[in-house]
């Protein structure tokens, strides 16, 4: 049996496992990430970008590129806010020379209309015989006028509830007075004394009912208008507050310049600054012209205007009554007051003289004889609604017509004292003649009458229509013109700015 040797040469051990070679990492080793951001913590990105502008702010240029920015947005806030408030007031004084003071003309015509219809129609009972065709022809076309401007004012009344409810209710009771007239007519024309009592009826709708609501739709025009004349006037401070600011912030801007550059001028400073006090300067006088030309429009004209519309219709509803004195013939009578038992025509005929030339005047004209010189007793109380249009009156186009009115309404009472005399001594078909007669009857003083403030309010118009386009004309162009100038300023202060700033590179 044989055996392994035993002899000197020992076994190989079994090698050892080798250590594992160390990692090479090829970045570096990651960092633990802290907890994460609370909501609405700024993002590392703005934090960076805040830290980068900080430390930019405490450098001069840095400084440079804050106040530059700054410049230019103030001043182009400026122009913003310049051209909104200046067509803001320019909308305004468009409304008051193209809607409102055309609208509250359109609404005292209406109330003129209706009050010259219902005088017409009484004028046409008082004829002899079948009403006269050109009195037929004028009560139509009053309904007409009337019936037109109410579709118009419809039409451009805008959101005044008020306007709104008076012309639905002119629209519903004028063909209700219409109707009226005609059933009067048709009883006339038969010789039934019923043709009276609807003539009446006719008339006190017309003045309970028609009238007043025509009033108070005038009042809301003209309440309008006041109120486009008030924002078409009003000063733009907002604009004029932040001009001023930008005037200073560029002057503060140059002076900071001057003491760390020793440079007297920077040309896109001066020529923001140049440009800024442009628009203030414009802003100031063109405003203050069309202030003014508004304001002359509305001293001179349009209150001009609302005194002679008001004398009109007193004349208006004065001849009405005149007329109706005659037509009901006493049997309307005053039942409450100090005026009780009078006859209620012939009251309400001197409530509107009285109005019309005023109390002392009225008295004057009723004792004068006819041959009292006009020179010495043709004139009206200040108070009186005549007066009042001749104090406002500002040049002889104007004056001419309101003091033929006044020397024709003296002349129309004088007619009429002498008619009520004929009347009551029971010549009623004589006091008819002095009344609805030609030449020398009150109809022929009330037509002058009528036909010189006809004319007034023609060149009180035209005065108005002059003074508010010179009004309105520099505000037209000011809003485009300062946007330009403001951004031409923003301009002027980036370059200037960058002019000096290109002396750190």
């Amino acid at each position: 049996m044989s055996h392994p040797p035993t002899g000197g040469i020992a076994p190989m051990a079994a090698p050892a496992p080798e250590a594992p070679a160390a990692t090479a990492y090829t970045s570096a080793p990651p960092t633990l990430s802290g907890p994460p951001a609370p909501p609405g913590a700024p993002h590392a990105a703005w934090r960076e970008a805040l830290d980068r502008l900080r430390a930019a702010a405490v450098t001069e240029p840095g400084r440079l590129r804050a106040i530059g920015a700054l410049l230019a947005a103030l001043l182009v806030v400026f122009g913003a806010l310049t051209a909104w408030q200046v067509a803001d007031r320019s909308d305004a004084a468009e409304a008051v020379v193209e809607r409102s003071q055309p609208l509250s003309a359109d609404a005292a015509d209406i109330y003129r209309s209706l009050a010259d219809a219902d005088t017409t129609v009484a004028s046409g009972f008082l004829a002899d015989g079948p009403e006269p065709r050109h009195i037929r022809k004028r009560y139509d076309q009053d309904i007409a006028l009337a019936s037109k401007l109410l579709v118009k004012a419809a039409a451009n009344s805008g959101g005044s509830p008020t306007a709104r409810a008076r012309i639905d209710q002119l629209n519903r009771v004028l063909p209700i007075y219409t109707g009226l007239v005609e059933s009067a007519r048709a009883n006339e024309r038969q010789g039934l004394p019923l043709g009276g009592a609807y003539l009446r009826y006719a008339n006190d709708t017309m003045r309970e009912r028609l009238l007043p609501a025509a009033s108070e739709l005038y009042e809301a025009q003209s309440g309008q208008l006041q109120a486009d004349y008030d924002d078409a006037k009003a000063w733009p401070w907002v604009a004029l507050g932040v001009g001023a600011l930008a005037l200073g912030a560029l002057v503060w801007a140059q002076r900071r310049n001057y003491r760390r550059t020793n440079r007297v001028f920077n040309l896109g400073l001066l020529a923001a600054t140049a440009a800024t006090a442009a628009v203030v300067l414009w802003l100031v006088v063109g405003h203050s012209v069309a202030r003014a030309g508004l304001s002359k429009s509305d001293q001179h004209a349009a209150r001009s205007l609302r005194a002679l519309s008001a004398a009109r219709i007193a004349v208006l509803q004065a001849r009405g009554d005149e007329n109706l004195t005659l037509v009901a013939r006493g049997a309307v009578v005053v039942e409450k007051g100090p005026d009780r038992g009078k006859d209620a025509y012939e009251v309400g005929y001197n409530d509107r003289m009285q109005a019309l030339i005023g109390a002392s005047a009225l008295d004057s004209a009723s004792t004068s004889g006819p041959d009292a010189s006009s020179s010495e007793t043709a004139v009206a109380t200040r108070d009186s609604l005549l007066g009042r249009a001749d104090a406002l009156a500002d040049n002889d186009g104007g004056r001419g017509p309101v003091a033929e009115a006044i020397d024709e309404a003296w002349e129309w009472q004088r007619r009429h004292g002498e008619a009520r005399k004929t009347d009551d001594q029971g010549d009623y078909e004589q006091a008819l003649a002095k009344v609805t007669g030609g030449k020398g009857s009150t109809g022929e003083s009330f037509d002058r009458v009528d036909d010189a403030l006809a004319r007034a309010i023609g060149h009180e118009q035209g005065e108005f229509k002059r003074a508010a386009d010179d009004g309105r004309g520099l505000l037209n162009a000011l809003p485009i013109g300062a946007a330009v100038l403001a951004v031409l300023g923003a301009v002027g202060t980036v370059l200037g700015v960058g002019r000096r700033l290109s002396e750190y590179r």
